[in-house]
């Protein structure tokens, strides 16, 4: 049985990105996955960089914080990871940022001859207020998906990765959002059609 990290970054346990997570949840869980829900906001994660996680160039195996090991350790447990977030800015939320900033560092997500989490498989779902042509006009999600994908994912040598979008979530609605639960399913039948990849090993 496989592992994974379902990883919500949004403040309201009632918002569309949670029903999403929700029904991601259920769909990993019926295909035999193990689910470790990480709710940013539930847990009380702190996005803010601190000098205990700083990176130090010089000690790829510096000890960062218990709060951020503790994240590590459930990174490190997972053979799949999923993260759901809603698109601010064209970006993700702060608190996702912050996730990333404090947790996938130097000498553990990256910063070694064989990468650490080389192996894995990785989906971005990305909740996003406009309509797919809006998006597609200005390039943002092409610019969002190299970042994430490649800026993150494949820089820590996660090749199995991919980012995808459910658009037109504004308004919030029930009926919009009954549509936008069906195209999480379709996304998630599309990526789950993969066999998981075996785990990667870290160099000392």
């Amino acid at each position: 049985m496989t592992t994974a990290l379902l990883v919500v970054a949004h403040h309201r346990g009632d918002s569309l990105t949670a029903r999403v997570a929700d029904r991601a949840r259920l769909r990993l869980e019926k295909d035999g996955h193990t689910v470790d829900l990480l709710d940013l906001h539930a847990e009380g994660f702190d996005p803010r960089m601190t000098s205990e996680d700083e990176p130090d160039w010089s000690d790829r195996d510096k000890a960062y914080s218990e709060e951020v090991r503790a994240h590590m350790r459930r990174i490190d447990a997972a053979d799949l990871i999923v993260v759901v977030f809603p698109v601010w800015w064209y970006g993700p939320p702060a608190l996702l940022k912050g996730w990333v900033d404090r947790v996938w560092n130097y000498g553990f997500a990256y910063g070694r001859s064989t990468a650490r989490l080389g192996g894995k498989r990785m989906l971005w779902l990305a909740l996003a207020g406009e309509s797919r042509e809006a998006y597609a006009e200005h390039g943002l999600d092409t610019a969002l998906t190299r970042q994430l994908q490649t800026g993150v994912s494949r820089y820590c040598g996660i090749e199995d990765t991919a980012v995808r979008f459910v658009y037109g979530t504004v308004p919030d609605d029930e009926a919009a959002a009954a549509g936008l639960l069906g195209a999480t399913d379709e996304i998630l039948a599309d990526l789950l059609e993969h066999r998981p990849a075996e785990k990667g090993k870290t160099d000392s």
